[in-house]
């Protein structure tokens, strides 16, 4: 195992710097400010890594295609049959790059939040979901201005469309993804490249009129069998589920999906509460121990990267959470430290 920082947007000096400092050997990126309206050339993705690797550092992942490449995949739209060809060729040129890992999820809604910069600890700015608030029409206005603001500032839905007013239940939703799954796959295997689902956040069966159907550890073990492949995996999301029912559901991840190494790498976070009503925190006041979970990760057979996830901005934060993210890093490498020595 090892750490890793996670969700930028770019890589630029300061990017390069922030992870030396923190004394990490691998970065994430999350929807690369990459050229391309449909696909991701070879040309600009191979520099992307060698760019990463100039500075001494590895490109684990990239995590998350923008949604205007596969949207219609989703929700089975009449243009899928085009964009299915975009994302086949992007994972190609993905893996010809020397890229072993996409992060994707299956959410058209996209991550939903009713709030986004309430006070946490200390005054630290927390965002957090609350399900009476989404699913009450008197207050739609300021959860689009929640979910706006999360589209904005949250690299991970950077580009994501809000995609409401759609009825698509859970029945069609599973069809379109097994048939998403059944044309990536046989090409990442081909490419030499991981698949790595997120679960849906936040965790709920619909939001908006769209079905959310990768919203329990019994749906992602059923993603992951779905078109049987060492390279369809999962991105563990531990914050999302987290959310879902608390360190038992993660745990109960954790051993399931872990033995059977279909843990491509970890989102290390926590919340507060389950659904229906959560907010992000800082590591070790959520639902988990994070020894625990770091603990187990370890006995399960998880030998891949864990990175960084949603961190409560702190005084005088940047956009991207600098701060924040510093203390969720540190703190990771403590935990790490102390289950590789015992």
């Amino acid at each position: 195992m090892r750490i890793a920082v996670g969700q930028l947007p770019r890589i630029t000096s300061d990017a390069i710097a922030y992870a030396k400092q923190l004394g990490v050997g691998g970065v994430q990126l999350n929807t690369p400010d990459l050229p391309g309206e449909h696909r991701w050339e070879l040309a600009d993705l191979q520099a992307l890594r060698e760019q990463v690797e100039a500075a001494g550092l590895r490109l684990e992942a990239i995590e998350n295609l923008p949604n205007q490449f596969f949207e219609h995949c989703m929700v089975g739209g009449p243009r899928r049959d085009t964009e299915i060809e975009h994302v086949c060729a992007t994972i190609t040129n993905i893996g010809r790059a020397g890229i072993s890992v996409l992060g994707y999820n299956f959410m058209p809604g996209s991550v939903w939040r009713t709030w986004m910069r309430k006070s946490g600890r200390g005054d630290a700015l927390v965002n957090g979901f609350d399900l009476a608030v989404a699913e009450d029409p008197k207050r739609s206005g300021e959860v689009l201005i929640a979910r706006r603001d999360k589209r904005l500032s949250d690299p991970w839905v950077r580009g994501a469309h809000l995609i409401d007013h759609v009825e698509i239940s859970p029945r069609a939703l599973w069809e379109n993804y097994r048939w998403f799954m059944e044309r990536i796959v046989p090409v990442a295997e081909r490419a030499g490249v991981t698949l790595a689902l997120h679960p849906d956040d936040p965790p709920v069966a619909v939001l908006g009129g769209v079905a959310r159907i990768f919203s329990s550890v019994a749906a992602l073990e059923e993603a992951v069998d779905l078109v049987p492949s060492d390279k369809s995996c999962v991105d563990l999301c531990l914050g999302t589920v987290s959310e879902m029912g608390g360190e038992p559901s993660v745990l109960q991840a954790i051993r399931s999906l872990g033995p059977r190494g279909k843990i491509a790498y970890v989102h290390f976070r926590d919340v507060r509460g389950t659904v229906p009503v959560f907010e992000e925190c800082f590591l070790g006041e959520g639902n988990f121990k994070p020894l625990r979970v770091m603990r187990a990760l370890r006995d399960n057979g998880f030998t891949g990267f864990i990175l960084d996830d949603h961190a409560p901005g702190m005084v005088d934060d940047s956009d991207y959470g600098h701060r924040g993210r510093a203390h969720a890093i540190g703190y990771l490498q403590g935990l790490l430290e102390a289950v590789q020595d015992e």
